[in-house]
């Protein structure tokens, strides 16, 4: 595979041919391990925290919220972090350690265990998640028609690694034990640093540190800069572990932080004039949008694996799926329609038909709202199943729409803000990634108990009341959001405008 990859690569700085820089499938690699892992663990959160640890529903929902909110709200940290101090590369090999770190704590067994790895896991994402997309970004020129492109692919590369944890991380850990999945996925996590290491050369002239003979310096009595930055960050941990039980104060927290976000966006783009301005504005709306479709979209960690366990009939053959295992279908059409999606947007590019930004979202939702529409179709039996085919055509759609939102979002980022503050926009953009998820925790409680133990497991026992359940919490939030989508589409005229030229 690498020497067909050299064949039709072209460095930054070249001339675009059409083929992508070496360091794009070295990317490639570390972050479809850095998913595996990371998907392994939330593959089986929910179920483990319920049917493990024997928390009810809503409890378990969350928990999942704030954990999944506070791992996409640390890259805003992280990335101002590489952004001002340890560069890209090093924030990269830092947040791996930890991730892998965090996997293995949970091994423990205990809430405490749980919680002190949850904290460890989200410092670690905080470095990882943010920076390698900035990589990303950076092996590219201004105006590169490949940016799209490249960043499809890369979400291919996600989404093999998710592929991979909800299938063999899922099976491994309901046949086998939840200790032995979640140990899967901290192996996968160093797989991800040896490749990230090993291949540091394709990338490392866009990664470095902004003042490397400032890193290594003394800075804090006998520590260096780049000593203090780590040790500061594992007294973090602590704090985690305290937001994950009182979750409640996660929601303010994000609250704040994100008038903080927005804050600095419209200053840095009041100060450069109005080209920058709207396109700061632009930007933190569509960031709301994504918080719509995002806080939707994973109730899949959710309420729709409890779904599956309660109300889905997955028999195949003499085999049953395992609850967990139907979160695969996302990965899987994100890797069978990913390329043909890359190759979709150069096509477009190229006759110029292409759709801006905007519309591209609008339709995403709609998809997505759609998918959910799905359950009012599905025939239920006696034992009021809905068929498996209810699922993968919901998450089909979903998937469809995400490929309109999630690797067009990513590009995004690195077209419409300066260079010099590449890696705090994208902690900001995957701060509304972590709103949506909080809210996803919100949302999913509408089909949840309260019960935990065995009066959870005896409530559950009742599918006729379960399926009204999630039929008419889906059927709302498909009509919601579609309705929602064309609202964008209305929008996204005046929206494409105030881009000023980003496509």
């Amino acid at each position: 595979m690498s020497s067909s990859i050299d064949t039709m690569t072209t460095e930054v700085g070249q001339p675009p041919t059409g083929g992508h820089p070496k360091g794009l499938y070295v990317l490639f690699m570390a972050e479809m391990w850095e998913r595996f892992c990371y998907y392994g663990m939330r593959v089986l959160l929910t179920l483990y925290l319920i049917k493990s640890l024997l928390k009810g529903d809503n409890e378990a929902f969350a928990i999942y919220g704030a954990y999944t909110a506070l791992v996409y709200a640390a890259p805003v940290l992280g990335g101002r972090i590489a952004d001002k101090i340890l560069g890209y590369r090093l924030a990269v090999i830092l947040g791996g350690i930890l991730m892998a770190i965090g996997e293995f704590m949970i091994l423990g067994g205990t809430d405490h265990w749980l919680y002190i790895g949850m904290g460890t896991i989200i410092v670690g994402n905080g470095y990882f998640k943010a920076n390698i997309s900035s990589i990303v970004g950076k092996l590219y020129e201004d105006g590169d028609p490949r940016r799209d492109s490249g960043f499809t692919i890369f979400y291919i590369g996600i989404n093999i690694g998710a592929l991979l944890a909800t299938t063999v991380v899922a099976e491994v850990g309901e046949k086998f034990g939840y200790h032995y999945g979640f140990a899967l996925a901290g192996v996968g996590m160093l797989l991800g640093i040896l490749f990230f290491i090993g291949g540091q050369g394709t990338y490392r002239h866009v990664a470095e540190p902004p003042h490397p003979e400032k890193l290594n310096a003394p800075y804090f009595g006998p520590l260096s800069l780049k000593w203090t930055t780590i040790l500061g960050s594992l007294l973090i941990i602590p704090v985690l572990y305290f937001l994950v039980v009182y979750n409640a104060v996660v929601g303010y927290l994000l609250a704040a932080t994100a008038l903080y976000v927005i804050w600095s966006l419209m200053s840095r783009g009041i100060q450069e004039g109005n080209v920058l301005r709207d396109r700061m504005i632009v930007f933190i709306i569509l960031m709301f949008f994504n918080i719509v479709f995002w806080a939707c979209f994973e109730q899949a960690g959710t309420s729709l694996t409890l779904f599956a366990d309660r109300n889905v009939d997955r028999m195949i053959g003499g085999w049953e799926m395992g609850a967990a295992t139907t979160q695969f279908f996302n990965p899987l059409f994100i890797v069978i329609m990913g390329s043909v999606f890359s190759m979709l947007w150069v096509y477009l590019n190229r006759i110029g038909k292409n759709p801006n930004i905007p519309v591209k979202f609008g339709i995403g939702i709609i998809l997505l709202g759609l998918g959910y529409l799905v359950v009012q179709i599905a025939p239920v039996s006696d034992a009021f199943l809905v068929p498996l085919w209810t699922l993968i055509l919901l998450y089909f759609l979903h998937t469809t729409g995400e490929l309109f939102i999630s690797p067009i979002g990513l590009s995004m980022v690195t077209k419409l803000v300066p260079k010099d503050m590449t890696g705090t926009a994208m902690g900001a953009w995957f701060l509304s990634f972590a709103g949506s998820n909080y809210v996803a925790g919100l949302l999913a409680k509408f089909t949840g108990s309260e019960e935990g133990g065995e009066e959870a497991a005896a409530a559950a026992l009742d599918k006729s009341v379960t399926l009204a359940t999630y039929t008419d919490v889906y059927t709302t939030m498909g009509m919601v959001t579609v309705g929602i989508g064309f609202l964008l589409l209305l929008l996204s005229g005046p929206l494409n405008r105030m881009m000023h030229g980003i496509r």
